[in-house]
């Protein structure tokens, strides 16, 4: 029976739907994300371009630059980060994902280059500075290098390698966690040296050229200090030369180890090492009494004895809402100088990001990421005046946290439309909107001045008729604001506040229902209270004084340029839906009782209340003017849909309904949408409805089906019924399609320009785009991130969902993010995507005079390179930096060889063939009977006859005169070193022949 149902239902349908919505048509996509996204875990930061990252659990990274610029990054799978990290300047951020996937973001061009797997379980990851390679280290102890290769960007696994064996010691003798958690390079010295710490305690300074540990300390004897298994949870560099790190434990100390620097005497005598294995010191913060791990290290240096090191607990204790400040510098005294921040909720990371380019004029922000996602921020220069007060006098108070927000979040959104079909005939020129944009708060505390909300609402607002993307939001606190959203900001323009508690235009009660016309200059609103309120506003344009509106401590009501009239009626529960008829001036309210009210708005006038009861759950959530032929005569009908997903139609005059039968489901569950659609003529309405628009275009239906439908959709299906059966009381169900997998939570219809459809929002995050009658699937998408939970009774949900006739669907999540949804194909609804977008400034690249990422070709023998930390807003002193360029140069040569070959013969990804020989041209010495360099040579890995070999035949190929071979010495270094660098026959040729006066 039930094939035979859909073979029948089939028959009528010849063809399919083929003059629905068609795929072509619509292309669901996030337009544009603005704010902290939810889920969010860890930080970034790129100190030169000031860029912050911020990643998500959910496989997003949000990029904050200067300007108000922002930028969404989605890999390809919903994976949590490991790691995240900047190559500085270079427009490449590095994503380690929970999976130990090695991403590489092109962040100027917004796209995931490449994707590296790793095979082992990564648990630590560093970037070395100014250059293009990284360390992972890896659960079992090993360390590997890779390099970022350019042209397309590219990972290649580097045949460099630090074992576990060689830079922990005897394995016979390594108990407990060896992993890897920290590989920090030197500072100073950062292509010589770095130091790696083990999960176990152990800390070994490793010499990258010799290939092995010229340092180490903690360890085992860490253990037999403290009489206690202790494992290493977070660690940090506490001196500008490289020569204090600062340990932190589970069991909550927190040890100072000294490091042997460049420019401290190195010895290798037992009875040194064993001196070296006692701590400098040991902060006693309080985190050890209770036991709480130190989740997180960070050292910020500042000139004189104001450099600091933030010190976050992380456990489930009190604590862990506790984050410790103190000096910590050369010139620290015995007492400790602390500070105790008490943060608004634990804590999981934390970023000190700066504004100025300039170390005098400095704006450091300390940025705190807590558990729920949430962002917050402390002036770190109040923190550093109120720690070196704390040495000669009583500090100032505490300095207090700025929670990261939307600039309107005063009070969260409780209901909202969006208009985007509006007839905006004279639309702001880009440049107004790039000036209208520069005059909002940035979500970031990263301009040097900060801007306050009495810039907010545009001076020269003149009506509505010049914003082509009206947002309207009606707010907790019953103030209603008006954006422009025709740019990826929402730029006010317009706001009704109350003015004072004798001021009843605006009663302060959360809102739950707004209608907005701009044609009939008309808007109404509805509060949890019951509370409508009818505002006309005067004709356009308005008056141009007086539109800074209902500013904190204003006295003067500034809506008298604007609002004409407002009228007020009470109306029993909460405001849920409106509606109005344009025939007779009447306006429907249904209210969360169940109470269907209209009223005469020339009054206003209570025309008519009646109760629709329900059993299983009250309240009006949609209202519909009709005009339906009922026994040959034509009746004006009000169609009600009710949360119990019941439908039934009143005649509009008197109230009285039309049949004493509803029609609803055998299994009912919420409803949250209804809308009666005409499939010939085209349908008037107002804008009340969730697309907001006045004239709409039906579709045709296929050949039996009724001309007008009533769409119906709840939280566990949708329904398309015939509105002349509905009026009837008869049910009869023309389409059905249930969900299955979650609940929905949102629904709207939008029209292209030849169909109409419908979206729906589940509450997984996933949109399906449906077309209609039929409900066929046409295509779906997912918002990463978002989760919408249903609202306890009384209560507001913390999401605020609505969407314009065109496709748009807006997601305000709390005070914290918004995401725009755009439905239709190429439909380009908002401008300045790009500019908004670009945060990378390629310009302060070659100012920088780029990165040492590859050995040139061209000008070997002059290649210096600025260094890059001095343009930074942090000097440190003066110390003998290494020169940059030439130091990465020797590196390729270094990292391109197997120093340990029998822990590399087996690896599948070299980054040279197997043959190629690796040197650099200072380490090449042959039969020099002089001294021997005290670090060792590279040339003991390589083959001496072959290199011999081969510079014989190039001898022999050009004919070079053996009276001329005791010049020859440099020339055999430098013809290997070119050949290394993979340069060009006839560069090779021209450097030796030049050098040997061969024409």
């Amino acid at each position: 029976m039930f094939v035979k149902k859909l073979v029948e239902k089939a028959a009528k349908k010849p063809g399919g739907n083929s003059d629905g919505l068609k795929s072509s048509e619509v292309d669901p996509r996030v337009v544009f994300h603005y704010g902290i996204p939810s889920g969010s875990t860890m930080f970034a930061y790129d100190s030169i371009q000031k860029i912050l990252a911020i990643s998500t659990k959910y496989g997003r990274i949000k990029l904050f630059g200067k300007d108000n610029t922002q930028a969404l990054l989605e890999s390809n799978e919903m994976v949590p980060s490991k790691f995240v990290q900047f190559m500085e300047n270079q427009g490449i951020l590095l994503n380690v994902t929970l999976k130990n996937h090695l991403e590489v973001w092109d962040i100027e061009k917004k796209v995931l280059s490449h994707v590296h797997v790793f095979k082992e379980e990564i648990t630590s990851f560093t970037v070395m500075r100014h250059s293009c390679y990284m360390y992972v280290g890896d659960s079992v102890g090993n360390i590997s290098v890779l390099k970022l290769q350019e042209g397309p960007y590219g990972i290649v696994h580097m045949k460099y390698t630090i074992p576990l064996s060689v830079s922990h010691g005897n394995i016979t003798e390594v108990s407990g966690d060896t992993a890897v958690l920290h590989i920090l390079p030197q500072p100073t010295a950062e292509s010589k040296r770095v130091l790696i710490i083990f999960r176990d305690g152990l800390i070994a300074l490793w010499e990258i050229r010799e290939s092995k540990s010229i340092f180490t300390t903690g360890g085992n004897m860490l253990q037999s200090l403290s009489h206690e298994a202790k494992k290493v949870t977070s660690a940090c560099w506490a001196c500008p030369f490289g020569s204090k790190v600062v340990v932190g434990y589970n069991n909550g100390e927190i040890f100072i180890w000294s490091i042997p620097s460049t420019t401290t005497p190195r010895t290798d005598t037992a009875s040194d090492r064993g001196s070296q294995n006692v701590p400098i010191s040991r902060l006693n913060l309080g985190y050890k009494i209770d036991k709480i791990p130190i989740a997180s290290l960070k050292w910020d240096y500042a000139e004189g004895k104001a450099s600091r090191l933030y010190v976050m607990g992380g456990s489930n204790s009190v604590s862990e809402n506790f984050l410790q400040v103190l000096l910590l510098n050369e010139h620290t005294e015995s007492r400790t100088i602390k500070l105790g921040l008490h943060l608004p909720e634990p804590c999981i990371d934390m970023e000190i990001i700066s504004s100025s380019e300039q170390y005098k004029h400095k704006q450091d922000s300390l940025i705190l990421l807590g558990k729920s996602g949430n962002a917050y921020a402390y002036d770190d220069c109040l923190i550093e005046k109120y720690l070196l007060q704390c040495q000669s006098k009583s500090p100032t108070s505490l300095p207090k946290e700025v929670k990261l927000k939307m600039p309107f979040a005063d009070s969260s959104i409780t209901i909202a439309k969006f208009i985007t079909d509006s007839p905006c005939m004279l639309s702001p020129a880009d440049e107004d909107y790039i000036k209208m944009a520069g005059n909002i708060p940035p979500l970031l505390p990263s301009e040097t001045k900060q801007k306050d909300g009495s810039h907010l609402y545009s001076a020269n607002f003149s009506g509505f008729s010049k914003v082509k993307n009206l947002y309207i939001t009606g707010h907790s606190d019953g103030a209603i604001n008006f954006w422009d959203v025709s740019c990826p900001f929402l730029i006010p323009i317009f706001s009704l506040k109350q003015q004072s508690e004798d001021d009843f235009s605006l009663s302060g009660i959360a809102l739950t229902a707004l209608y907005f016309d701009g044609k009939s200059q008309l808007l109404v609103s509805g509060d949890q209270k019951g509370t409508v309120r009818i505002f006309k506003f005067k004709p356009e344009p308005y008056a141009p004084e007086n539109t800074f509106m209902s500013r904190p401590g204003s006295t003067k009501k500034g809506n008298n340029h604007v609002i004409h009239s407002v009228k007020l009626i009470k109306i029993n529960g909460s405001v849920l839906s409106m509606n109005i008829s344009y025939s007779s001036r009447h306006l429907a309210v249904g209210s969360d009782q169940g109470y269907v009210s209209v009223i005469d708005m020339e009054g206003p006038t209570l025309l008519y209340q009646n109760h629709i009861a329900s059993e299983i759950r009250t309240g009006v959530i949609s209202l519909q003017f009709q005009t339906r032929s009922l026994h040959g005569f034509e009746k004006n009908v009000l169609v009600v849909a009710t949360m119990d997903s019941s439908v039934l139609a009143l005649d509009s005059d008197t109230g009285i309904t039309l049949s004493t039968n509803r029609v609803r489901p055998k299994k009912p569950s919420k409803a949250l949408f209804m809308e009666i659609l005409d499939g010939n003529d085209t349908l008037s309405r107002g804008s009340n409805t969730s697309n907001g628009q006045d004239l709409i275009k039906g579709t045709a239906l296929e050949d039996g089906a009724p001309k007008q439908i009533a769409l119906l959709c709840s939280e566990k299906a949708v329904y398309v019924y015939s509105l002349t059966h509905l009026v009837q009381g008869v049910k009869k169900v023309y389409y059905k399609k249930k969900f299955q997998s979650s609940s929905c939570c949102w629904a709207s219809t939008f029209y292209s320009p030849s169909n109409v459809g419908l979206i729906l929002l589940f509450t997984s995050g996933k949109i399906e785009i449906r077309s209609l009658p039929d409900l066929s699937l046409i295509k779906e998408m997912s918002i990463r991130g978002f989760t919408y939970s249903t609202s306890k009774p009384n209560s507001f949900s913390d999401i605020s969902l609505c969407g314009s006739s065109e496709g748009e669907l807006v997601v305000v999540n709390g005070d914290q993010e918004i995401f725009v949804i755009s439905v239709l194909f190429q439909k380009k609804t908002f401008r300045l995507l790009d500019t908004i977008s670009h945060i990378y400034r390629k310009d302060l690249m070659l100012s920088q005079e780029g990165l040492a990422c590859q050995p040139k070709k061209k000008g070997i023998f002059s290649s210096v390179i600025k260094d890059i930390t001095g343009s930074k807003a942090k000097h440190v002193p003066h110390v003998e930096i290494e020169d940059a360029r030439e130091s990465i140069e020797e590196l390729h040569t270094i990292f391109s060889t197997a120093n340990f070959p029998s822990d590399t013969e087996n690896r599948d990804n070299l980054v040279t063939d197997e043959d190629e020989i690796d040197l650099d041209i200072d380490d090449i010495i042959l039969d020099d009977p002089g001294e021997k360099p005290k670090e060792q040579s590279m040339l003991t890995a390589l083959n001496k006859e072959k290199i011999s070999s081969t510079f014989q035949a190039f001898k022999g190929q050009y004919k070079i005169d053996p009276c001329m071979c005791k010049e020859l010495n440099f020339i055999h270094r430098l013809l290997i070193f070119l050949i290394i660098l993979d340069c060009d026959f006839f560069v090779i040729k021209h450097y030796v022949f030049q050098l040997a006066n061969i024409d």
